[in-house]
Formats: structure tokens, sequence, C-alpha cells
């Protein structure tokens, strides 16, 4: 049964040295067969270019999915397209350059990958309903592309959108993974109709942080109300994700287990 390795939002250069230096040795610890990792904070906590896209898929990672923080990157809406391994949230604006989904073939496994933006406190909106578009992308990928089983990812700010979706794909999705929020959360499971569920994987990057950010700059944010600039932190650096197994006959998860490696590890 293949193995998926999913990782967490990874945050500025901490996040992307410690994926790229322990992610060979963690895929042949645990026998991963997939790795799809959610790149959107990679460049400097915002965004990802072709130069970080490349030095991940060379550490091991198979497919690269981003979120609200897309086109945050000068010109990177212009890469895109480039990048085969690379996919925007699926329910932006059809107009969006970037692949909806992507596709990994691993021994005649053959896995959909896409992410839905939420509608719920995000600064990029999406242009249509995350769940009518996970139907959609479930029809596309299982009828179109003969996928033996899908995996999409909630980037999504709200909870209670997240785990809607998790109930609502149960049975369809082999995988429903939240993103965004950078805290991991505890309820992780596989639901009884199959699908693998975690409100928030957490981050690849600083946790002695506020989200990924230095503690004293957000904190004088939250004292005096004025913007300024929250640089990337630097302490404490883990990777946090999911590993799933997938039964490939019926397309749906058989195991779950939330993942958090410490430099110490």
């Amino acid at each position: 049964m293949p193995k998926v390795l999913f990782l967490g939002d990874i945050v500025g250069r901490p996040g992307r040295n410690f994926v790229q230096v322990r992610l060979p040795d963690l895929r042949e610890a645990w026998g991963v067969d997939c790795v799809i990792a959610n790149a959107e904070n990679a460049a400097g906590g915002a965004g990802l270019t072709t130069k970080i896209a490349e030095e991940l898929l060379s550490a091991g990672v198979d497919a690269i999915t981003l979120g609200d923080h897309v086109w945050d990157q000068k010109n990177f809406e212009n890469e895109i397209e480039s990048l085969e391994q690379v996919c925007r949230p699926a329910n932006l604006p059809e107009a969006n350059p970037g692949r909806r989904f992507l596709l990994i073939e691993k021994d005649g496994f053959r896995l959909g990958v896409a992410t839905v933006l939420g509608r719920n406190f995000m600064g990029l909106k999406a242009d249509a309903c995350p769940f009518k578009t996970a139907d959609c992308l479930l029809r596309e990928l299982k009828e179109e592309q003969s996928c033996d089983a899908v995996f999409i990812e909630a980037h999504m700010e709200a909870t209670s959108e997240k785990m809607a979706l998790g109930w609502y794909l149960d049975g369809r999705a082999a995988a429903v993974i939240g993103t965004h929020t950078h805290v991991p959360t505890a309820d992780g499971r596989v639901l009884p109709g199959g699908t693998a569920y975690l409100t928030d994987a957490g981050m690849c990057g600083p946790y002695a942080s506020v989200l990924g950010r230095e503690v004293e700059s957000v904190n004088a944010s939250f004292l005096d109300g004025m913007k300024r600039r929250f640089p990337v932190a630097e302490g404490d650096v883990r990777l946090a994700g999911a590993l799933i197994v997938i039964d490939a006959n019926r397309g749906l998860a058989t195991s779950f287990e939330r993942i958090e490696v410490v430099a110490t590890d």
C-alpha cells in the first residue's frame, strides 16, 4: 500500500533548509512513496520562487502545493507554468496561470493532488466554492485522469470550514489535510468513510516564533497597532506533517499518523 508524506507550510530559509537536509533520510527510514509539501511561505516567509521550488524537488519532494501567498514573489506568475510539479489553488479565477492539480505516479499507483482555498477570513479571494471545486476535482481526477486516489489540501483559516470539507469528502478523497494556520492540531484520524483528516498539519519552520515570524516584532505590532516587517524567526526548527497509508484498490486511507521532527532527532 502506498505511503504518502505530507509536509505542512515550509516557512523561510530555516524551514526549507531543514526539509532539504532531513527529507532524503526520512523518505528512506519511513518507506515513503510520495511526498507532497506546501511551499507557499518558502521564499522569505511569503511566496515561492523557481529556484526554491527546484531545490525542494531535488531534495525529494514530488509535488508542491501553494495557498493564498501564491503570487507574493515578484514575477512568479510568469514562472509557475514552467514548474510541472507545482500547483496553485484550484478555485482561483480561471485566468490565473498555473496548474489546478498535480499527478504523482509510483509503481503503477496514480495519485491526484489538489488544493482548495477557503473563503472565510482569507486575503486572497477564491473565485469558486471550495466544496464544489473539490467535487469537480474528484470527478476529473478519477474519471478523466484515471487516478487511483485523490489528496485534497484544505488551505483555509477557519477550523470549521476545514472540518466541514473533511466530512463532506469522507469516503471519496483519500485525504483532506488542512494548512495555512501553521499550528499542528491533535485531531488527525481516518474518518468513518476512509478519508484521512487533519485540521492543520503545522509548519516546517521555526517554532520559537509567532507562526514562523520573530516574536518581538509581532508582539510590538499587537501592542501599538502599527504595521512593520515580520522577519522569519530561526529558533527551534521542526518538520511537521502527516504520514498516510492508502489502499490503492479502494482509493482510501488505511492509517494516519501525525509526524513532527525536531532538530535534535
